[in-house]
């Protein structure tokens, strides 16, 4: 059989390893994908770690994933060979438990599949998805830049839009990494008042780039405080992974305000009169499916929200990942795997 070039973990704790493997055959139900780019994230180092309970090592991570359609497993209704496609975290889902049938594909009942923890994901030339994971991708985005938007792309943008924030409101997106500098663009092109928090004034230029309309430094100035100056924030939407600076950041919203979590922090205090008082709220937001990613990519090919990546050849992903994990990245990695 041919042969493909893959990085993968050998056991849970191991390195990351560039190997060779047989391409794999689609099954039913499935697509084969010839990825073109595949973003490293941070929740890759669930399997790099193994935090994930029965992960199966060897695995492949990846859950960015940008391709073309290679090949068809039986019963792969509605896609062709050559469709420019993504993957994202969402490995799919059953679509007849009673979560599924309700719209709620995300929390499936009968399986949990996440791309590069459950099956192989994108650090390979070739992939198999299930066709409820894939996303169509438009024109008006290389693979390079599509990549990223699979995870930290519609993390921030389906928050944003399920956050009950309308446009005028004033919204405040709490972190300027590579969460956070997509939240800030997404906010911004969907109308909201935004106002970037992060730390150190070194970080405004940055913002205003974005399109935040207000900046606090959170180092130099209590976040709750400036947000309540200004009124009050709609929806906080939190992209650290530090519960003291959430902590800092929740008092600053509005009546009826929703702190927005996405970052996996540790556990923090919050205050039960706070949020009576003021019918406040707290929620996590799960990313999104395969349709959330495509209106995600829409989005940005119709507002120009891009994300700033660094790039690397598929044989230093080890060395990319490192980057990424050691909070060097300005501000995502992106492995560009075939032109």
């Amino acid at each position: 059989m041919s042969k493909m070039r893959a990085v993968q973990v050998p056991r849970a704790g191991g390195p990351l390893e560039l190997v060779e493997r047989e391409i794999p055959e689609p099954t039913p139900g499935t697509i084969r994908i010839k990825v073109q780019a595949c973003g490293i994230c941070h929740s890759d180092s669930v399997v790099q770690e193994g935090l994930f309970p029965g992960i199966p090592y060897p695995r492949v991570p990846g859950h960015e994933v940008i391709g073309i359609v290679d090949a068809l497993g039986a019963g792969a209704v509605g896609w062709q060979p050559g469709q420019r496609v993504g993957v994202g975290w969402h490995g799919g889902n059953c679509g007849y438990c009673d979560a599924c049938r309700r719209g709620d594909g995300f929390a499936c009942q009968t399986s949990t599949l996440v791309t590069g923890i459950t099956s192989d994901g994108g650090y390979a030339e070739y992939m198999v998805a299930n066709t409820s994971a894939v996303a169509r991708v438009p024109e008006g985005l290389s693979a390079v830049e599509a990549a990223p938007l699979m995870c930290a792309g519609v993390t921030t943008f389906n928050a944003l839009r399920n956050s009950g924030a309308r446009p005028g409101d004033l919204v405040a997106v709490l972190g300027l990494g590579g969460l956070g500098h997509l939240g800030v663009q997404f906010a911004a092109k969907s109308g909201y008042r935004t106002v970037a928090i992060a730390r150190g004034q070194d970080k405004e230029p940055l913002a205003r780039q974005l399109g935040a309309w207000h900046y606090i430094d959170s180092q130099s100035q209590d976040p709750a405080g400036e947000l309540q100056k200004l009124g009050g924030a709609k929806v906080i939407l939190a992209t650290v992974t530090n519960g003291d600076a959430m902590r800092a950041a929740m008092g600053g919203l509005a009546a009826k305000g929703t702190f927005m979590i996405l970052g996996a922090a540790g556990a923090f205090p919050v205050d039960p009169l706070f949020l009576l008082l003021g019918s406040r709220d707290v929620k996590g937001w799960y990313s999104g499916t395969s349709i959330d990613s495509q209106d995600t990519l829409s989005f940005s090919v119709l507002t120009g929200v891009r994300s700033m990546n660094e790039t690397y050849p598929l044989e230093r992903a080890a060395e990319g990942y490192d980057r990424m994990m050691g909070g060097k990245a300005r501000f995502r990695v992106v492995l560009n795997i075939q032109s």
